[in-house]
């Protein structure tokens, strides 16, 4: 995002880009072991400790003025290493969204206002569950009225369910029409997590699934409005989908063209043949132009610019398709090296592709894009 960002947004750049060499380098690959290698814990407080976890906050509560403009330079640098942190920070930022669209400032205060480290800020969240299907497919039921419900049934693919104290849940309310937001003690009695999900990629973002029995749940927002509040967190955090391919893309491309200077063969570096140029050539224009696409929508989103939820949701839809083709290209370019751990290059690869089913699968969000179009938002 290096051509539309302003000074106080490289300084965050910057700082992110020391983080993630400091802190994420080392031990990559063990940690995409998980859950068969250590999580990620220690390097959480640190995150926490650089300001990660509370861009989407209110400025008053230590939040950005720019938020989706710097979550998406955060989320660029970081994925440039290990996108598993990212989906982290995606994963709470997309919580606090939610928060926000339902209009529940106390809830933002409650978990601000009280100290503490990471854990105060860290929210579980499905954010891997097709949007489309959660109308159908939810498996909560909310039981009681007047603020006093309780979550009944099997929350699945909770994003950091195992991990974070509090995690935001759809559920159903008895006798209602839709599905709701409610706020849960995910470390409560009546709350068991079950064992690691094994996914494609992102290994090291962890996810189980949540067993209730009889939770308490704080309704967060009105009943019945959880489909709007997330399709209007989606419309402004789709382009941070985006960033997030964005910086895996880069990763692979700095892998694939620092190793064809070095790698000789023929006596010459591979950088020399024009087959290795014609790879390298295809994917720095699908990097740059990832850069570009997810900059504008970035600046369009803060400033609320004509198209904006278009603009977000093409960065989101399409970028990660991009990084799906250049991430297998920089597994190509490497030869039987892209498939060796040690290189990284086959985990951007599985990376790239457990980024397409953020909040839902590509094919599901190519819809939702030309329904937008259909229901009178111009499509150029």
């Amino acid at each position: 995002m290096q051509a539309t960002v302003s000074e106080d947004l490289e300084l965050i750049g910057r700082t992110c880009r020391e983080f993630a060499d400091r802190e994420l380098v080392e031990g990559r690959e063990e940690r995409d072991r998980y859950p068969f290698g250590p999580p990620f814990e220690r390097t959480l407080e640190k995150a926490f400790e650089v300001g990660l976890f509370s861009i989407m906050l209110p400025e008053e509560a230590g939040g950005s003025p720019d938020p989706v403009g710097t979550l998406c330079v955060i989320l660029d640098e970081i994925c440039r290493v290990d996108a598993s942190l990212g989906g982290i920070v995606f994963t709470v930022a997309l919580a606090q969204e939610l928060i926000h669209q339902a209009g529940e400032p106390k809830a933002i205060k409650e978990r601000t206002s009280s100290g503490g480290g990471c854990e105060q800020l860290l929210t579980a969240f499905p954010s891997f569950t097709d949007r489309c299907e959660i109308e159908r497919s939810t498996a909560l039921r909310a039981v009681g009225a007047n603020g006093d419900h309780r979550l009944e049934g099997l929350a699945e693919y909770v994003v950091l369910g195992g991990m974070a104290r509090r995690a935001l849940l759809p559920a159903r309310i008895d006798g209602g029409d839709g599905w709701s937001l409610f706020m849960v003690d995910a470390g409560g009695d009546a709350v068991r997590a079950g064992k690691p999900v094994l996914s494609l990629g992102m290994h090291a973002c962890p996810a189980v699934d949540l067993e209730l029995a009889g939770a308490p749940g704080r309704l967060i927002g009105e009943a019945g409005r959880g489909a709007g509040y997330l399709e209007a967190a989606a419309d402004r955090l789709f382009v941070a989908i985006g960033a997030m391919a964005s910086g895996v893309m880069k990763g692979s491309f700095d892998t694939a063209f620092d190793y064809a200077k070095e790698r000789v063969q023929g006596g010459r570096e591979i950088v020399g043949w024009s087959e290795v140029k014609m790879l390298l050539a295809d994917m720095a224009l699908k990097v740059k132009l990832a850069d570009m696409l997810v900059g504008e929508a970035a600046r369009a989103v803060d400033r609320g610019a004509g198209g904006w939820t278009l603009a977000s949701r093409a960065a989101g839809v399409c970028v990660p398709e991009m990084a799906r083709d250049v991430t297998s290209n920089g597994v190509q370019l490497l030869g039987g090296n892209g498939f060796m751990k040690d290189y990284g290059q086959e985990k951007r690869f599985r990376d790239a592709r457990q980024l397409q089913t953020l909040l839902g699968s590509s094919a599901m969000n190519r819809l939702a894009y030309i329904e937008k179009v259909v229901g009178g938002e111009p499509a150029c």
